[in-house]
C-alpha cells in the first residue's frame, strides 16, 4: 500500500456491490471513474435482503463507540515493532517463528498452517468487540471478528465434517443463512467469546486429527462426489489463511491504523 498520508477529505458515496457470476441481465456493474462511489451490494444466488452497514464503531483509542452513519475519521498508520516496522511484532517477541527445522513435507505444512492461524489471532489483538464487529471497508459485510467466525466453519467443514466424516451442524453459517458466520458478528463481549472458543476447539480438532493420521495421502470423500486427501486439505487451508489474513491487514489498519506481517 502507498505510504502516502490518506485524504482527509469528503469521504465518497457507498456504491452497490455486485457480482458478475449471477448471468444476471440488463446489469452491467458499476462504472469506474477515477474514485468510484461505493456500490451497493447484491447477489442473484440469495433472495434475502442485505444487512445495512452497522451504525456502530468504536476507535482504538478506547473513544465511546458512535451512532449514525457517520464515517469514522481515517487513523494514522504505525507499527509496533521497533527493529522491523513492515512486522507486526519484533522478532525477540513472534510467537510464529519457532526456530524449528521443517525437514519433512508434514512439518512445513503444519508450520506454515499454525504461523496463519497465530496471524488471524495477532491481527484482532487488543481490540474491544465493537472494534473486532466493526466492517471498515463498506459496503463488505467483513470484520475480523466475521473472519473469525468464518474460519471457525471453514475448519470444521474441512477436518471434521470431510476428512474425520463427523455428521455435525455448522457452528455459524445456517439453511436459512450461509453468510451468518459474517452477518452475525456483532460487537458484543458474549458474541466474541463464542466466536473465539469455537474458533479453538476446532483448530485444536484439526490439529489433533493431523497428528493422528498415518500419511497425508489420507483420503475422505467430497461432497460433489470425489475424494480429496489430507495434504489437499492442508494446502488449501494454508491458502484459505493467506488469502483472508490479507483482508485482516486491511480491516486492522482501516480501524486503529496499526500495520505489519
Amino acid at each position: 500500500m502507498s505510504e502516502q498520508s490518506a485524504d482527509q477529505g469528503e469521504h465518497p458515496d457507498i456504491p452497490t456491490r455486485w457480482a458478475a457470476t449471477t448471468g444476471q441481465t440488463g446489469t452491467t456493474g458499476p462504472t469506474e471513474p477515477s474514485e468510484p462511489d461505493i456500490p451497493t451490494r447484491w447477489a442473484s444466488a440469495a433472495d434475502q435482503a442485505e444487512p445495512d452497514i452497522p451504525t456502530r464503531w468504536a476507535s482504538a483509542t478506547g473513544q465511546a463507540e458512535t451512532d449514525g452513519q457517520a464515517e469514522p475519521a481515517i487513523p494514522t498508520r504505525w507499527a509496533a515493532s521497533a527493529t522491523h516496522p513492515d512486522m507486526w511484532v519484533d522478532p525477540a517477541e513472534d510467537p510464529r517463528d519457532t526456530g524449528a527445522e521443517l525437514t519433512d513435507e508434514r512439518s512445513t505444512l503444519t508450520y506454515y498452517l499454525r504461523a496463519y492461524r497465530q496471524t488471524l489471532e495477532m491481527k484482532c489483538a487488543g481490540l474491544n468487540a465493537g472494534q473486532l464487529a466493526a466492517r471498515s471497508v463498506p459496503p463488505s459485510t467483513m470484520s475480523l471478528l466475521g473472519l473469525v467466525r468464518h474460519m471457525a466453519d471453514v475448519e470444521l467443514a474441512w477436518f471434521r465434517r470431510t476428512m474425520a466424516g463427523q455428521d455435525v451442524p455448522w457452528v455459524f453459517r445456517t439453511a436459512a443463512d450461509r453468510d451468518a458466520a459474517w452477518t452475525g458478528a456483532v460487537g458484543d463481549p458474549e458474541t466474541v467469546a463464542k466466536a473465539w472458543q469455537a474458533w479453538r476447539d476446532e483448530v485444536t480438532f484439526a490439529e489433533q486429527f493431523v497428528a493422528g493420521a498415518s500419511d497425508l495421502g489420507v483420503s475422505a470423500a467430497t461432497r460433489d462426489g470425489g475424494t480429496i486427501s489430507l495434504r489437499e486439505v492442508l494446502v488449501h487451508m494454508i491458502e484459505e489463511y493467506a488469502r483472508h489474513c490479507g483482508h485482516a491487514d486491511l480491516i486492522r489498519e482501516r480501524i486503529d491504523g496499526r500495520i505489519g506481517q
